[in-house]
């Protein structure tokens, strides 16, 4: 499955010659400062060693790019290429404690890498936009083969089109009903307004987050929704300057194979400074205390940090814990979400369920844009008019899903996988788990991350 991966964006979305993300997605420094996976010498070898081959790897990149690739493709890669500068300079503190002899070295090799990402963001901006193309859909075919190589299903387009509409007027329903029965009584974009107007402030939100990853460890203990193996230390950071514009908030856990650093990271995108007033009010918004509890129970409890704590612990296989599928560990994290509202998360406050069936109709319309991106001729702006308009995103939220879709056609894996999960659930938590959730999970939860195709096979087997 790992090779029919790398084959497939090798071959079929041929990431390295139509793709820039491919070239400069990977050079950041965050992974030798995030964890202590070794001294900080051998850290700070790794990190020489990692800048000076930067200019190459840029220079053989931009040789292997076609002459005319995505427009959307190009505009992000240009701000993960400036965003590197910043991400360059944050290793200053960390290196210091080496002395001035070890500031020094990596400063050599930082300035060519510096004016190499530089030099990179400039030509894509000079040359690649300028005659850049709107031709980044997969097709039919791909799309299915897609389907087949990540998650082992076989489904017709059609049925998985049909599947993420159908779970879209299921949660619109659900937020218009509970909206009605407010106190006062709203629409679904008032309830969900209403619960914007409970934010942190910018220089609040990350002690926000931390808060909430507290509450949820707490609350998954109480109800018993699932084995939480030890050490199980997050913590929380605003997410790198390189990936802000790609990332709202996101989970950095200990590799399977860690001995040290076993605790995650869980970074969070705060407002950017440079935005005008209204557009970080706009974020904020977005981001408001039940969205950002949501998403913890995304990121941390009960969702991906509690995934790779099973993961790392498993004994199974070396292949389940190397080989993971998208579907099965985003659709984990987003049935998470719901799990958690399904036992009592936020009782008797309605804006807590309007968070998560807020998130749920971003991930719904995320399946319903990738199909139609990539199979449908839907247009980028048709994409962004659909969050807007079935997902009730913010303007600024919509804008950039949609823009993620182009790049990412497996954001359909949230949905999917959800979808996959709970029909699972619905098969065998009473007739093989007696009922209960926490052995139901832990059981899902020890499988690592297979293929969602392959799920009910292993339930079955188990």
């Amino acid at each position: 499955m790992g090779l029919e991966n790398s084959l497939f964006d090798l071959r079929d979305s041929r990431d390295y010659d139509l793709n820039p993300m491919a070239h400069v997605g990977g050079l950041s420094l965050t992974p030798y400062t995030v964890r202590p996976y070794a001294p900080l010498g051998v850290r700070v070898d790794a990190m020489h060693r990692h800048l000076t081959g930067v200019p190459l790897a840029l220079t053989r990149g931009l040789e292997r790019l076609a002459s005319a690739v995505p427009a959307p493709f190009v505009r992000l890669s240009i701000g993960i290429a400036r965003g590197l500068e910043a991400n360059y300079r944050a290793v200053d503190p960390v290196v210091r404690s080496l002395g001035d002899a070890a500031v020094e070295r990596i400063r050599e090799v930082r300035d060519p890498a510096t004016e190499a990402v530089r030099a990179f963001a400039r030509r894509l901006e000079e040359e690649w936009l300028p005659r850049a193309t709107q031709d980044f859909p997969l097709g039919r075919e791909k799309f299915e083969r897609l389907l087949w190589v990540r998650e082992r299903v076989r489904v017709p387009i059609d049925d998985l089109l049909r599947a993420g509409r159908a779970d879209l007027e299921h949660n619109q329903a659900r937020l218009r009903a509970i909206a009605a029965a407010a106190d006062p009584p709203t629409d679904a974009r008032g309830l969900l307004d209403r619960a914007a107007a409970t934010h942190a402030g910018p220089a609040e939100l990350i002690d926000r987050a931390r808060r909430f990853v507290e509450e949820m460890k707490l609350f998954v203990r109480e109800k018993e929704l699932a084995t939480i193996p030890e050490p199980s230390v997050c913590r929380v950071e605003e997410t790198p300057p390189d990936h802000r514009g790609l990332s709202t908030a996101s989970m950095n856990s200990p590799g399977p194979f860690e001995t040290t650093g076993e605790e995650g990271m869980y970074f969070v995108t705060p407002a950017d400074t440079t935005w005008s007033a209204e557009t970080q009010e706009q974020w904020l918004r977005s981001f408001n205390d039940s969205v950002l509890r949501n998403v913890t129970a995304h990121e941390v409890y009960p969702g991906h940090f509690l995934q790779f704590l099973h993961m790392r612990k498993s004994p199974g296989s070396l292949a389940r814990k190397i080989v993971s599928s998208n579907a099965f560990i985003e659709g984990w994290a987003h049935y998470a979400e719901q799990v958690v509202i399904e036992q009592g998360l936020g009782a008797g406050a309605p804006e807590a369920e309007a968070a998560q069936l807020y998130d749920a109709l971003l991930r719904d319309c995320r399946l319903i844009s990738a199909v139609g991106l990539h199979t449908q001729g839907m247009t980028v702006a048709q994409s962004t008019e659909l969050f807007e308009r079935e997902g009730l995103c913010e303007p600024i939220v919509a804008q950039r899903e949609a823009g993620r879709g182009t790049y990412d056609p497996v954001y359909f894996g949230y949905t999917l996988g959800k979808l996959s999960i709970l029909e699972a659930r619905r098969h065998h938590l009473q007739s093989r788990f007696g009922g209960s959730l926490r052995a139901f999970h832990d059981r899902v939860l020890s499988f690592g991350a297979p293929p969602v195709g392959f799920l009910d096979e292993l339930l079955r087997a188990s």
